[in-house]
């Protein structure tokens, strides 16, 4: 149980959280919602330990795990995906090499009497147990196991960090996080950057995880899928559902329709009284009767309805400039990052007023095209813009690219010229920055703030072409749909990198698909792409793009079982004996260590036992060794079981 007890905060003169209290139970799969800069990624730094609230505490158990997965990582260099992985076990690490020094020093000693040699088997056995509990002895298979799950292949394994995109990376920092099996996971917007194939993973895992989770997310679908309870944060307060996300929505409203209605009904009945003590409170006869509606009305609980932050972005982009017809082609483009062929033989024509939805997979290209179409990297192939084209783009990491050090005032200034700088004032208000608010530095803003400010730079020169690549990262739900009715309403042309399927909807008209280094242009709006390939959304175009390769799968065996010759029938059978016999030797091997290993462990707990294998000073090494080849015997026994299933599959 861990509870949060009247935690408040405040930043500028402004409380951003106000005596708020709450408790998390193990099994909670909380989804903290409210509007850009309500205090969601404060209170998870909270939880961390990054921040201190000005008054309350959160208090848990002295030996609470916490694991949050910040929304802007810093990604560290220089290391492979396996090694960079690995440094989630510090413990274990830590642990194996204290192993191996007490070992060392226990075979060198022999005063077995002594009460430092005594202490030193203690810590060993103390080391051991902590070892085993914490998975030492299989954490490279689990490593393997999660970094898999989430979409990396063996032969990924040993590449640089830096070779995978930011969603790749995120993806490995994912990794970490999930090994580590921490009591408490803090995940603050986990699906930013990240494909459709490892949200549906992330949601899979996080539905059976064995700890709690608080997580911050702006995708509906993933806090309906992942959240048992809801808590909003609004204008300092919370306010606590039993729910998930679209559920809480329809409670909240409820709940409001219900506290106005009751505001209404006790309004009316002061109202009365207050009439009833005025007409009666002159008359002697009644005066006591006054008396008692008086001290009624000052017992009354009066009912508040709860706030609601309405506040929202008003916007429209700038008439876009005239074009020619034709904005963009492309023949024969291609990129090549070393010996990764990003994509290759890419040809499309982009006319004027078109709106475009660039769709895939983390890593297959979608903002390296993005990218080369605005002249940011080199390629092979051609690229032209039309006649008089004026293109705007905002990258996936535009709201991070600004100077923290600069006011959210002088951001805009500066990249105003002389016609628009008189006007700036105005465009921060319409993006919800107004008064004191435009003084604040950038690096104090949330993420989503910090997305209304780039975007804010974005409509300080017309364009007719905008290159948005994840523009609906870290805006809360309000903000995503005021973004997406001013790109309804923009009359230039639209380029769109997004996963987000309900933003999508309505704001494309051609679709290009990013598969297995192909471009492959689908004509009709984000709709009809999902319908001609007979989904209905991306999720579920995964999922049926995995049964499709597991059906190609089972029809490749089955016409190679079916062919099979009498003499390759035969020579089967003699392979299946085989097998088997060695797996059957194998099992009886890993019987037998095991046997003697329990019977090991079981005299090392007994003192007189214990003392008496202590003086062979090769006994520790040899017990070690024992260990070290059951771990190896019951990977092969894995391999051997995998080789005889395999051969029996074909028999069948």
């Amino acid at each position: 149980m861990i509870s949060v007890n009247k935690i408040s905060l405040g930043f500028g003169g402004r409380d951003l959280f106000k005596d708020i209290s709450f408790q998390i139970t193990g099994t909670d799969r909380i989804g903290l919602v409210g509007k850009n800069g309500a205090g969601k990624s404060t209170l998870l730094k909270i939880f961390s330990g990054e921040q201190k609230a000005d008054s309350g505490n959160i208090s848990g158990p002295n030996d609470l795990t916490i694991g949050f997965l910040k929304q802007d990582l810093e990604f560290s260099s220089g290391k492979t995906v396996m090694e960079e992985t690995e440094s989630a076990f510090e413990e274990i690490k830590e642990l194996e090499a204290r192993i191996e020094e007490i070992n060392e020093a226990i075979t060198t000693r022999t005063d077995y009497e002594s009460d430092s040699y005594m202490d030193l088997i203690t810590e060993l056995n103390e080391a051991t147990e902590r070892f085993s509990m914490i998975g030492g002895y299989n954490f490279k298979a689990d490593l393997e196991r999660v970094l898999i799950g989430l979409g990396f292949k063996q032969e990924d394994f040993d590449r640089q960090t830096t070779e995978f995109s930011g969603g790749w990376r995120m993806r490995i920092e994912l990794a970490k996080l999930l090994l580590q099996k921490n009591e408490l996971m803090l995940l603050d917007e986990p699906t930013n950057h990240l494909d459709i194939e490892s949200i549906i993973w992330l949601e899979e895992f996080l539905q059976t995880y064995e700890g709690a989770v608080l997580l911050v997310s702006h995708d509906r679908s993933f806090l309906d899928s992942v959240t048992n309870r809801t808590i909003e944060i609004s204008y300092g307060n919370i306010y606590d559902y039993k729910a998930s996300y679209s559920k809480y929505i329809v409670l909240r409203q409820e709940r409001r329709e219900k506290q106005i209605q009751a505001k209404k009904n006790q309004d009316q009945e002061i109202k009365q009284t207050q009439m009833l003590i005025n007409k009666f409170r002159a008359k002697a006869s009644k005066a006591a009767f006054a008396q008692s509606l008086i001290k009624k009305l000052d017992k009354m609980v009066i009912i508040e309805v709860d706030e609601e932050d309405t506040k929202s972005m008003r916007f429209k982009f700038p008439p876009a400039p005239h074009s020619g017809k034709v904005v963009l082609t492309a023949k024969n483009v291609g990129k090549r990052y070393g010996d990764h062929q990003v994509f290759s033989n890419v040809d499309m024509m982009i006319e004027r007023q078109e709106k475009i939805a660039f769709v895939g997979q983390n890593g297959q290209g979608k903002s390296t095209l993005a990218k080369i179409i605005i002249g940011e990297l080199e390629h092979t192939g051609k690229v032209e813009l039309g006649h008089n084209v004026k293109v705007g783009y905002y990258a996936q990491d535009q709201a991070n690219s600004l100077d923290g050090n600069k006011t959210i005032l002088q951001t805009i200034e500066d990249a105003a010229d002389d016609n628009t700088r008189p006007r700036v004032r105005d465009l921060l208000g319409s993006f919800m920055f107004s008064g004191d608010d435009v003084q604040k530095k950038v690096k104090v803003l949330s993420g989503g703030e910090k997305g209304r400010v780039a975007l804010c730079k974005l409509l300080l020169e017309p364009s007719n072409v905008l290159v948005l690549d994840e523009p609906t990262n870290h805006l809360d739900m309000m903000s995503k749909d005021v973004l997406k009715n001013s790109l309804k309403k923009y009359d230039g042309t639209l380029i769109l990198v997004s996963h987000d399927r309900d933003f999508l909807q309505g704001l494309s008209n051609k679709v290009f698909e990013f598969r297995d280094g192909e471009v492959k242009e689908h004509l009709g709006d984000i709709n009809s792409y999902l319908e001609s390939r007979k989904v209905a959304d991306f999720r579920q175009l995964e999922l049926e793009t995995n049964k499709k390769v597991a059906a190609k799968k089972e029809e490749s065996k089955k016409k190679e079982e079916s062919g099979l010759t009498y003499d390759e029938k035969k020579q089967l059978e003699k392979d299946i004996r085989k097998e088997t016999n060695a797996l059957s030797k194998v099992e009886k091997e890993v019987e037998d260590l095991e046997t003697t290993l329990a019977e090991l462990d079981e005299k090392l707990h007994k003192p007189e036992e214990f003392k008496k294998l202590s003086e062979d000073t090769e006994f520790f090494a040899k017990y070690e060794e024992m260990k070290s080849r059951l771990d190896t015997l019951m990977a092969d026994w894995e391999k051997q079981q995998a080789t005889v299933e395999k051969l029996l599959a074909k028999r069948e």
